[in-house]
């Protein structure tokens, strides 16, 4: 029912920029949360930045003060810019929301965006 749908990956050289964006589709009762994780060949999927309803984010301390998480909350769209990229950002990037149905919270994924930083 939902889909979210990526974009914005791809080749960047180190210290360079990328902008990825994702849009929510389908019918949802209520977003409480739109995220970025990522999963780095050989590793697990950990969260890189998380923006709430109410416009309160969270970084990993891995990308602080390089990355900016917002959101366009009348298209349910969640953006990152990711700027001075590193060799250590290079992963396969995935939208993550967080759907409120009552007490309940389901979660939705992208199917996700390489972003690859060559040295």
């Amino acid at each position: 029912q939902v889909q979210l749908v990526e974009s914005g990956g791809g080749l960047v050289q180190t210290g360079g920029s990328l902008r990825l964006s994702c849009a929510a589709s389908g019918s949802m009762f209520s977003i409480d949360a739109m995220g970025w994780y990522r999963q780095a060949p050989g590793k697990e999927r950990e969260l890189v930045a998380l923006i709430s309803s109410g416009g309160s984010t969270n970084y990993a301390d891995s990308v602080k003060g390089r990355f900016t998480i917002s959101r366009d909350n009348a298209q349910n769209t969640v953006f990152l810019q990711m700027n001075s990229l590193k060799f250590e950002d290079t992963a396969v990037y995935y939208c993550n929301v967080k759907e409120r149905s009552g007490w309940n919270v389901n979660d939705y994924w992208g199917q996700g965006t390489r972003v690859t930083v060559s040295s």
